[in-house]
């Protein structure tokens, strides 16, 4: 035989040897661990642990800024969502921008019952592309998650997205994260 079918064949019996398992082990033996309810919620690529790429997600949860994004995502349960190839702008409201909300408003959209309400409202953050601030000024409007427009605007030379204005960017490894002043609310039907 040739050296690369040999290699091959190695190659193709230790694929065929790590694939099988011994299906007897007993419970003590084996490394599954009792999965609660709480982790039976949290599956997906946004729970893997260990090195990942930064994900606008991951740059979310480092910010100190918006600790009241990432609690509204994690109630909505849209981790996954923003872990994904992508790419994804995602416009992010910072924890100033939702205190301005109407009291109570923010409360009463984390509640279990509202998860639904929320998720739309988080989705209408959210756009398809990696696009710079300053591209942005070249749209009339943007095309959400949430099949909804939001209007984009130049003032001052400057892009406003539904009204708010980007006060920094943040590439990702699967999009960019555009830090803006104020909560993007979706137009009521």
């Amino acid at each position: 035989m040739k050296p690369i079918q040999n290699l091959f064949l190695v190659f193709a019996t230790m694929a065929l040897l790590s694939a099988c398992k011994d299906n007897n082990q007993s419970p003590s033996t084996t490394s599954t661990e009792v999965k609660t309810e709480a982790t039976l919620q949290q599956t997906g690529q946004a729970f893997i642990e260990g090195d990942q790429s930064t994900t606008v997600l991951s740059i979310a949860m480092g910010s100190k800024d918006h600790t009241t994004l990432v609690a509204a995502v994690q109630a909505a349960q849209l981790e996954n969502v923003l872990v994904n190839a992508g790419p994804l702008m995602v416009f992010a409201p910072t924890n100033e921008a939702f205190a301005a909300l109407p009291e109570g408003t923010v409360e009463n959209l984390l509640k279990p019952e509202n998860k639904d309400a929320l998720a739309n409202i988080l989705k209408y953050h959210v756009t398809p592309g990696n696009y710079s601030k300053d591209f942005l000024k070249k749209f009339k409007k943007l095309g959400q998650a949430n099949n909804d427009y939001v209007k984009v605007e130049v003032v001052d030379g400057e892009p406003r997205i539904g009204g708010a204005k980007i006060l920094g960017s943040v590439k990702a490894g699967n999009g960019i994260v555009h830090i803006i002043d104020k909560v993007l609310l979706p137009p009521t039907e």
